[in-house]
């Protein structure tokens, strides 16, 4: 098996484009369709499906795709064995974070993390949607929402509660909610796909229908109107830590409720060994972390 052949085929399940393969590799569309008819030919099942419009993974495609992924990252692994005069780590490193997470916290260490490793490419996507991370190739996932993906393996980085908060001027015009009932006679601000708030009652995940004025597609909206003093939101803690610290928004406790805990994860599309590249980013992320958890920070 032509490790060549299986760049390109990787390149193209993450472009679904001959041609877009064919210029990120610095080769010709002819030879990218080449490579792919030897790899097939090689392993005697059709991978991609091919027409003049799109392209797309055969089953089998899709169930070679980890394999495929590991032989690269085995042999990539085998040069920098031999080659002493690259430092940290190496390869390209694609991740996807949701929206507010990935601007606050994880942006602003990608700048050192790649001068520390010169050989390091990062693709980052931000993304408030579930994304299929095996099917489209990324390395690492970090998600707040509880985890649903048991293929998937999972590292939990921190907690992360649910926090209902409100800005203190608009609890001096409407007043601070009490119980659980109380939040149908106040504005909700909520995410568009999140029509229930999720609570603790009695030791149970207990849900309630919310409605209010305003919903968003992402959690930055929602935090800029709560700021604003246009309502009450749910958010998680990480998503609202700093105003929470400077005092624009007020967490706000109930009697008859407690907040539901989840966590901020890491997913991995595979048990095997991970590479380099995602173990230091990982360990960048946790650290950069645990600073900002720190009093004063």
């Amino acid at each position: 098996m032509n490790s060549r052949d299986i760049d390109v085929f990787l390149m193209v399940s993450q472009t679904r484009s001959l041609t877009q393969a064919a210029r990120r590799l610095g080769t010709t569309t002819m030879t990218v369709s080449r490579r792919l008819a030897s790899l097939e030919e090689d392993l005697g099942v059709r991978l991609l499906h091919r027409t003049t419009r799109a392209i797309a993974l055969t089953d089998e495609g899709e169930e070679f795709l980890p394999y495929a992924r590991t032989l690269a990252e085995t042999e990539q692994s085998a040069r920098n064995l031999f080659a002493p005069d690259k430092q940290g780590a190496t390869g390209q490193l694609r991740i996807t974070a949701p929206t507010g997470f990935g601007r606050r916290t994880i942006i602003p260490l990608l700048p050192s993390l790649m001068e520390q490793n010169p050989g390091l490419r990062v693709e980052f996507q931000l993304s408030d949607d579930v994304t299929d991370i095996v099917g489209l190739g990324f390395d690492v996932a970090i998600r707040i929402a509880p985890l649903r993906d048991s293929r998937l393996v999972a590292h939990r980085l921190a907690d992360n509660p649910r926090r209902l908060c409100a800005a203190p001027g608009y609890l001096q015009r409407f007043g601070t909610p009490r119980h659980l009932a109380d939040l149908h006679q106040h504005h909700c601000l909520r995410l568009s796909n999140v029509v229930q708030w999720s609570f603790m009652v009695d030791g149970h995940l207990s849900s309630l229908s919310v409605d209010g004025r305003f919903s968003g597609s992402n959690v930055e909206g929602v935090r800029a109107l709560c700021v604003a003093g246009s309502g009450i939101a749910q958010l998680s803690e990480w998503d609202v830590r700093e105003e929470l610290a400077s005092g624009e928004l007020v967490a706000l406790e109930l009697e008859d409720a407690q907040p539901q805990m989840l966590g901020v994860w890491a997913l991995f599309p595979t048990t095997r060994h991970l590479p380099a590249r995602v173990s230091v980013f990982v360990a960048a992320l946790r650290q950069a972390m645990q600073q900002q958890s720190r009093p004063g920070a």
